[in-house]
């Protein structure tokens, strides 16, 4: 019966199942030139089962082709095995070497493959992926099912792939990590049995992407507070001239005249408002002053005790409680003494004005983390900063105070003097109430000494 089955067919179907006949065919070459046919090994043939007959010759009758004799050879099977093995060996080694995590799941989830990347990714072992972890385990919420919903979806691409999809997966320790996703699903035939998925951390990318955006936004406000203070300059020197004559002519109708004690109460506004104003022009003429007067080493606990000192015995001060916290540890920072002691009395009155003369200032130095930089913060249990303010509070003439209590300079001159100094400088409310605000300072000046010396 069997033979009945197979005569009439060509023997590529027969033996190995192909639509087509092997290649290096010896069977092939025995019928174009009816004479036997010898085709060499292919050495690096891998399929076991459509190795090629490797001997052929014809059975001729009348000059006729009757029947066509193919026989192959005891091929040493065991170098072939060892080739397979070596083939599979290189494509799991390129698998586990790639620089992104990459995980296999079968249908129900279970781990089938686990790279190191991975396990330095979601910090559960080869071991413990394999033995214990599910797909689903990894993403937060119904992760893994929105995943699968978008791979058997045509709207993300081709079915059963998934290109470069945003994605949270959760670590072992609970950490939420944002990847880029590359995954497909594994097919035999029509039905699925597996998916197989690339993980690349996006978080270095991201925190480079912040950085990135703060580093614009500082070049941004940099660029504007340069423009807005050459306006400034100009503005506050052109009203000192007035101002002076208006300051000066009513201080003469004052002692020249015998004025109503009305006329008097006047004039006493007029040169109450033009000393106001004079305050103003010198704040502007601070604010825009850019060249530095002394560059040398100074040690900012002093600064900051000797400012606290002149200030805490102000009456403003009386219901403030000041905590110091300032490291021993901090080197000297290159630095104009005079626009230091500038600054931190601007801040610190701010955040005592902010206050309404009853809370608590706390004032800490400190090393930042690679020590390149000092720190300085300035925290107070005031009301905060408003959200929509936060944004704006470096800007000159932005204020939160009321109309006449204050120019809205203080913070934007703050804001110049350490940028001036290569520092950087934000604020954020803190937990409950209050605001901080932290300068970092360089320890290494980084400028070229033109400004050293006040050239």
């Amino acid at each position: 019966a069997v033979g009945s089955d197979i005569i009439g067919q060509h023997c590529y179907k027969v033996f190995y199942d192909r639509s087509t006949p092997c290649k290096n065919c010896a069977v092939t070459e025995a019928v174009k030139t009816k004479r036997p046919a010898l085709r060499p090994k292919i050495d690096d043939a891998m399929d076991l089962g459509m190795l090629p007959c490797l001997y052929s010759y014809p059975i001729i009758s009348d000059g006729k082709v009757d029947a066509m004799v193919s026989m192959d050879f005891d091929l040493p099977t065991q170098g072939l095995q060892e080739k397979l093995e070596r083939s599979n060996a290189f494509l799991r080694n390129l698998i586990l070497s790639a620089v992104n995590g990459v995980i296999a799941a079968d249908r129900k989830g279970k781990i089938l493959f686990f790279n190191d990347v991975a396990s330095d990714l979601l910090g559960y072992s080869v071991e413990e992926a394999l033995n214990d972890l599910n797909i689903r385990d990894i993403y937060p919420g119904d992760g893994a099912y929105q995943v699968m919903k978008k791979l058997r979806s045509e709207e993300y691409g081709s079915k059963g792939k998934l290109i470069s999809y945003f994605v949270d997966v959760a670590s072992k320790n609970g950490e939420t990590i944002p990847i880029s996703l590359n995954a497909s699903i594994v097919y035999e035939g029509d039905l699925e049995i597996a998916t197989i998925g690339f993980f690349h951390d996006l978080r270095k990318e991201l925190r480079l992407k912040e950085e990135l955006e703060k580093t614009r936004i500082q070049l941004f406000q940099a660029e504007k507070m340069s423009s807005l203070g050459k306006l400034a300059a100009g503005v506050a020197h052109q009203l000192n001239n007035p101002l002076g004559g208006i300051t000066l002519y009513a201080k003469l109708m004052m002692e020249d005249y015998e004025l109503e004690e009305g006329a008097k109460e006047d004039l006493h506004r007029i040169l109450k408002d033009a000393e106001r104003g004079r305050d103003i022009v010198k704040e502007l003429l601070e604010f825009t002053r850019q060249t530095r007067q002394l560059m040398r080493p100074n040690d900012i606990n002093h600064a900051i005790t000797r400012t606290l000192f002149l200030l805490e015995n102000q009456a403003l001060f009386q219901n403030i409680k000041i905590v110091t916290n300032l490291s021993s540890a901090i080197p000297p920072v290159y630095s104009d003494i005079q626009q230091l002691n500038h600054m931190f009395m601007n801040i610190i009155l701010n955040s005592v004005q902010a206050m309404d003369g009853n809370g608590e200032l706390t004032v800490k130095t400190y090393n930042s983390t690679n020590e390149n930089w000092v720190c300085i913060e300035f925290s107070d249990t005031g009301p905060g900063i408003p959200k929509d303010a936060l944004p704006h509070v470096f800007e000159p003439f932005f204020t939160t105070k009321e109309e006449g209590q204050g120019t809205g300079l203080g913070l934007s001159l703050v804001y110049s003097i350490v940028e001036n100094h290569g520092g950087n400088i934000k604020a954020w409310n803190t937990p409950g109430n209050g605001a901080t605000f932290r300068i970092d300072l360089p320890l290494q000046n980084t400028d070229s000494g033109d400004h050293q010396d006040g050239k």
